[in-house]
């Protein structure tokens, strides 16, 4: 199967992450296509979900030199056996091309003519998204099968944005859902869904989203490899007519729905979660 990597930056773990799976699977990417490095929708998304602090510590993490004596970071330390297979850490897109032998190309905007020529160029069979501008139809039509997506939640139940966090509030089992992209926001046809299945050791909100990246990652393997043999087929989502979109939550809800996650940390409690 001919299978290209959309990213946010060469720089992304995610997408490092999913090349690497891919290529443990034998189906290295055909190609990856990242935004810059500085595109400033990706800054702007980061900076929302991260805090300034934060995309600044990853920001030095990724385009500072490494001393000899200091080991390189990872901000999502679940990616770990992913980018640090042998030792040596993973830091970006082209290394990883490096190793396997895969092209790299970078542009401003996944949408613009010039990413759907190199697209085509390509003709991948699925395209898998793991982050970035939101797509338009001309990049939606260009693979055989589609562009497959992690979300973050269970579809249809939870849409949108903060989707773990949202989870939490509504009382919807924290878990990630593999599907095709389509013009709506998460409303594309499910390959698979799958609840997380570690809910002891959710320390935080960002390490439960951390987690949750790294088991997507993985869970994507494994519907990669159904669609090549034809075992698995996408189903339509129900009830696309009900407002269930969330955006992006409020502080004030943020800590709450971390209250949510502490308390199902304990066992003794968690028959309060219904509250």
């Amino acid at each position: 199967m001919r299978i290209v990597i959309l990213g946010s930056s060469v720089y992304s773990e995610t997408a490092c992450a999913m090349a690497v799976r891919l290529a443990q699977m034998e189906q290295v990417p055909v190609g990856a296509l990242a935004l810059s490095t500085l595109n400033r929708g990706t800054l702007l998304r980061k900076l929302r979900q991260w805090g300034a602090r934060e995309v600044a510590n990853y920001a030095r993490a990724k385009l500072m030199p490494q001393r000899r004596d200091q080991a390189p970071k990872l901000h999502n330390i679940y990616l770990q056996p992913l980018l640090n297979p042998k030792g040596d850490l993973f830091r970006s897109l082209r290394e990883v091309a490096g190793l396997y032998s895969f092209p790299v190309a970078i542009c401003d905007d996944q949408n613009s003519p010039n990413a759907i020529a190199q697209l085509r160029k390509w003709s991948p069979d699925l395209i898998i998204f793991t982050g970035g501008n939101i797509l338009r139809q001309t990049v939606l039509a260009v693979p055989r099968l589609g562009v497959l997506n992690v979300h973050l939640g269970l579809l249809p139940e939870i849409r949108g944005m903060n989707s773990p966090e949202w989870s939490l509030l509504k009382n919807v089992p924290v878990g990630i859902t593999v599907h095709y992209i389509d013009a709506g926001i998460d409303t594309g046809p499910i390959l698979q869904r799958y609840e997380f299945p570690d809910t002891v050791a959710r320390e935080s909100l960002s390490d439960l989203r951390n987690r949750l990246i790294a088991f997507g990652v993985e869970k994507v393997g494994d519907v990669v490899a159904a669609l090549d043999h034809g075992s698995i087929s996408p189903i339509p989502q129900s009830d696309l007519n009900e407002d269930r979109q969330f955006f992006v939550m409020h502080e004030w809800l943020r800590a709450r729905a971390a209250e949510r996650l502490a308390r199902s940390r304990k066992p003794s409690l968690a028959g309060t979660l219904n509250e």
